[in-house]
């Protein structure tokens, strides 16, 4: 039962869950290299039913995970996702089976830089292979067919979550019925990669970085903890920083900033800091970077072969993904007859609009996944 620190978070909540791994024998990589063996971490809400025809896959973005919803014993928190995963709401436990895992080239979990080598019984750190986000899908394949799933009723992400999502409705198009696409794109833009691109050199000119061999006493925590405040500068839009910081000084006596904005994301690095791996952050921005499925006449080709039902959402606030980004996806699908469904949200809190509780985008989730059920189009 949730704690009472909990019970701002519980209503329909899935309650205490547990994070799960299991281990495959092995993952050969679109850059021919193989994890050996391969580990995946995992939670599920809800029950699968006896065709096996429930299940929805959720996607996590950057620096998400497999707890998507529900508490982890002692957290006062609930899962990245839990306002939209639970009893009665847009991803219902009561009738669906939801599955959430941590993306291999993470740390939380599945295999990746902080895994141990078995040739040296040290982490793989920075000598772990590339990882795509072809690969990450390939693996989650693996995890949806340990469960003896052939064909998802969904899959669902955001941001990166959303490239995964686009992904296995291209790698796996017989293997869903429906993808929601939320906040993302088909490839990265010039842009996009150079503000990751920021990310990863703070990290490399930090002075613990040695080459990625960084031991757990000396690791670059500055480099990261910058990173992060680089990162999260693009996930809120000018109006929702306007609205909470203003030119406002900040709080107490900290004297490596001016302004309230200043230390907000001072603590947003030092507790990432905390919470994530370096070499994750650079392992997964890659796979973010070189993501591309194309645009134009190219995507329209590649998204030719997809055969599920698409939900596309959009944020006008958006400036990291903007919503010219998703009209792309959804003009390549429409060229092809899949049916889409495109929503552009006047949320002013920018990229993480998706990641935030609204009664809105929870409305949206759940009609378009309920006129699945009854067989009617969006």
């Amino acid at each position: 039962m949730p704690t009472s620190e909990q019970n701002e978070f519980s209503h329909g909540s899935v309650g205490v869950v547990h994070t799960k791994v299991v281990r495959f024998e092995s993952l050969t990589l679109e850059g021919g290299e193989t994890i050996t063996p391969l580990e995946i971490a995992y939670e599920t809400y809800g029950t699968l039913n006896e065709k096996k025809d429930n299940a929805i896959l959720v996607c996590h973005a950057l620096s998400g995970d497999a707890h998507a919803a529900g508490f982890h014993e002692g957290d006062k928190r609930p899962g990245w996702w839990d306002y939209y995963i639970g009893p009665g709401k847009a991803f219902d436990t009561n009738r669906y089976f939801i599955i959430s895992s941590n993306v291999i080239g993470g740390c939380k979990g599945s295999s990746g830089p902080l895994t141990i080598n078995g040739k040296n019984e040290k982490p793989f750190q920075s000598t772990f292979p590339f990882v795509s986000i072809g690969d990450m899908v390939n693996a989650q394949e693996k995890l949806i067919s340990f469960f003896g799933i052939h064909k998802l009723f969904a899959v669902a992400g955001g941001s990166m979550g959303g490239m995964q999502a686009l992904q296995w409705s291209v790698a796996y198009p017989d293997r869903l019925k429906n993808c929601i696409v939320m906040a993302s794109s088909s490839e990265h833009s010039a842009q996009q990669i150079a503000f990751n691109e920021v990310g990863r050199q703070a990290i490399l000119s930090d002075p613990n970085w040695n080459q990625g061999l960084y031991t757990q006493e000396n690791r670059p925590s500055k480099g990261l903890a910058l990173a992060r405040m680089m990162g999260h500068i693009t996930y809120l839009s000018d109006e929702m920083m306007r609205e909470k910081f203003g030119r406002k000084p900040p709080k107490g006596n900290i004297q490596s900033t001016d302004f309230a904005v200043g230390s907000y994301l001072i603590y947003q690095g030092e507790s990432f800091v905390d919470r994530f791996d370096a070499n994750s952050y650079i392992y997964v921005t890659k796979a973010l970077d070189h993501f591309s499925l194309g645009t134009g006449k190219e995507l329209t080709k590649v998204l030719s072969k997809v055969r599920c039902r698409f939900l596309v959402v959009a944020y006008t606030s958006d400036w990291l993904y903007p919503p010219y980004q998703s009209e792309e996806i959804v003009k390549s699908l429409e060229v092809n007859a899949v049916p889409v469904s495109f929503v552009e949200l006047n949320n002013p809190a920018g990229h993480d609009s998706f990641l935030l509780p609204s009664e809105q985008q929870d409305s949206i989730l759940r009609d378009f996944l309920s006129s699945t059920d009854e067989g009617v189009f969006l």
